[in-house]
């Protein structure tokens, strides 16, 4: 045995890199205990990383003269103790689309009538608070969400019971008080129902009689309203046969005529009065002259008698027309005058008639004011018959008050509700996006990738990854990496069908896109050889057990066991940039319709890894070359 031991010795002795490699192996096994065990170790103290969506749209409710908004304070209850990275939303329909991205684990939904449904206790239920999740971007949120669910739903109906005992302990406390006002409060009532009645009574009379006035004032509108049209008719004949401003005009015009025509009558009167004086003058001195002379004849002293007399006549008569003229002139002053204020008062007359025919109404007027008179008396029979009935409500009134003053209990008033209602008035209900049929079909998306990955380690394992023949030493980087990958791939992609079949066909899974499916899986296989490749061909031997420690890293930071959140620190940082990572959320979009199925992204990244590590494949690492007799299987069978 010692013989054994000294020559396996030797070897680490010779060979330094081997030590390194020997205490690298006795390193493997720990870190697998810790990457795990650090991922799992503490996930409730960063619950709060966990991001959930509170959507409040309770409106409240009055109640029991108090306000309650159970909405807003179960968000305030929830921040204030925040078991997860609670996120306000403010519309439904966004925080849904964010569950169903992953961009949240669940989100809880307050619908808008949750108080005014859980607040009275009607029935058990009743309130319903919404946990919308998606089992297929995550089982393991989908399962906190449901456990959130029944938490919530208890300690919601537990704030409720306590608020509700605390009116009930109030009403308690003042309820002698409250009856005793009540009773006074309603003989108070009873008295003014009563005084109600009465003026009521007092109403139906005065009504009465408003509608016997209102019948009478109708019938003396409809004699107005015909006075008004027979008026309105006489004084438009009136103004139509009014005397024109020109015959006004003219009429002044004659009587200033006429006045000016009596002053230079009169002058011409005086005029004549003088020529008479003097024509009596001339004859009296004539007749004294013929007196004294023989040589007039006596018929011609005659004559100047009569001449003499008939002047004098005329003098006379002259003098009486003169006072007659005054006369007449002082009448046609009169009459001028007269004529003034005539025509004035006619030009004011005519311009009050224009005015009344302008503003008197006209018939469709005097037809409202009749409609209008007519409405006012069927409003007045209408408050009759209204007054009438209030008559009839206030006696109805004062009974009812006599029978509630007889029944009012002396008891504290009972809250509203039933038993089992007040109890469990909330119940909240899971809404699941992208359902799982089950656990195990919840945990395959974590449990494939880890699968293939394993299957493409043990695949490089079958073939010397840096060893050629000569023969090969002189094709291109491309070929020479092509020609190792091909033997390799087609066992990979063998591996890859046989899941698909395993899932499919004997676990029964049933995907929501089974060739999507297929093509993940071949896509993942592919990728996970080139990976374990470029890590081979970098780091020999090294490079596979670090494939190992890497596929323990992926694994802890794809939320298998729990979301990757409650991982925290470097796990959750890292997680986007893996590719298991990628290929998880493409198995669960190909297989449960996951991140609104969208498997084609996810698909794109983990492509570009695998171009990726091709390339470096390529490049990166010595080729050993040897004779071809020299190849040998690389595992010992």
């Amino acid at each position: 045995m010692w013989d054994i031991v000294r020559m396996e010795g030797r070897f680490f002795w010779r060979y330094p890199r081997l030590l390194l490699a020997a205490a690298v192996v006795a390193l493997i096994p720990a870190l697998y205990v810790l990457i795990y065990l650090a991922s799992v170790w503490d996930p409730a103290a960063k619950t709060g990383d966990l991001p959930v969506a509170i959507v409040n749209l309770d409106r409240g409710l009055e109640y029991r003269q108090q306000a309650f908004n159970v909405g807003r304070d179960l968000a305030a209850r929830l921040k204030l103790k925040p078991t997860f990275g609670y996120v306000d939303y403010t519309d439904e329909s966004t925080a849904r689309q964010q569950v169903r991205q992953g961009a949240l684990a669940f989100a809880l939904i307050v619908p808008a009538d949750f108080s005014s449904n859980a607040v009275p206790g009607a029935q058990a239920g009743a309130g319903k608070l919404v946990i919308f999740t998606s089992e297929g971007n995550s089982y393991p949120s989908a399962t906190l969400a449901k456990r959130f669910a029944e938490d919530l739903g208890r300690e919601v109906n537990q704030s409720l019971n306590e608020q509700r005992w605390a009116l009930v302990l109030a009403d308690a406390d003042g309820s002698q008080r409250s009856i005793q006002r009540l009773h006074e409060g309603l003989l108070q009532l009873r008295q003014g129902a009563k005084e109600l009645a009465t003026g009521a009574q007092m109403a139906a009379r005065g009504a009465d009689t408003l509608s016997g006035g209102a019948t009478r004032v109708e019938q003396g509108v409809d004699q107005l309203a015909s006075g008004a049209r027979e008026l309105g008719s006489g004084l438009r004949t009136m103004f139509d046969k009014r005397p024109r401003n020109s015959d006004l005009r003219r009429l002044e015009e004659g009587a200033q005529a006429l006045l000016t025509g009596q002053e230079e009558f009169g002058r011409g009167l005086v005029q004549l009065q003088q020529g008479a004086q003097r024509l009596q003058s001339g004859v009296n001195g004539f007749r004294e002259e013929a007196d004294g002379s023989v040589f007039v004849a006596t018929r011609i002293k005659e004559g100047l008698d009569q001449l003499g007399e008939g002047t004098s006549t005329l003098e006379s008569g002259l003098r009486n027309a003169g006072v007659a003229q005054q006369k007449l002139t002082e009448g046609a002053t009169q009459l001028h005058t007269g004529v003034s204020s005539l025509t004035t008062g006619l030009r004011s007359l005519n311009s009050g008639l224009r005015s009344m025919v302008t503003q008197l109404p006209d018939d469709a007027r005097l037809d409202e004011l009749t409609r209008s008179s007519a409405s006012l008396s069927g409003g007045a029979l209408a408050l009759k018959g209204g007054t009438q009935k209030v008559t009839q409500g206030a006696q109805h009134l004062a009974g009812g008050l006599d029978l509630l003053e007889g029944a009012l209990p002396a008891s504290v008033k009972k809250i509203e509700g039933n038993a089992q209602g007040l109890a469990t008035s909330v119940q909240p209900t899971i809404e699941v996006d992208a359902p799982v049929q089950n656990n195990g079909s919840g945990f395959a998306p974590n449990i494939i990738p880890g699968a293939l990955w394993l299957g493409a380690s043990l695949a490089a394992f079958l073939i010397h990854m840096r060893t050629l023949a000569r023969t090969a030493a002189k094709a291109s980087a491309w070929a020479k990496m092509a020609g190792k990958m091909v033997i390799p791939s087609g066992i990979v992609l063998l591996q890859a069908l046989l899941v698909w079949v395993v899932v499919v066909w004997l676990l029964n899974v049933r995907a929501v896109q089974v060739g999507a499916l297929a093509l993940t899986l071949c896509a993942a296989a592919i990728t996970f050889l080139l990976i374990v490749f470029a890590l081979t061909r970098a780091l020999g031997d090294a490079g596979k057990a670090l494939a190992l420690v890497f596929l323990a890293v992926q694994l802890s930071s794809s939320g298998g066991i729990l979301p990757v959140e409650l991982s925290g620190g470097l796990f959750a940082q890292i997680s986007p940039y893996l590719p298991i990572t990628w290929v998880v959320r493409a198995l669960k979009a190909t297989l449960f319709g996951a991140f609104e199925g969208d498997w084609q992204h996810p698909l794109q990244l983990l492509a570009l890894a695998g171009v990726v590590s091709a390339c470096l494949a390529c490049f990166v690492g010595r080729w050993r070359y040897v004779r071809p007799s020299a190849l040998r299987p690389a595992l010992d069978l």
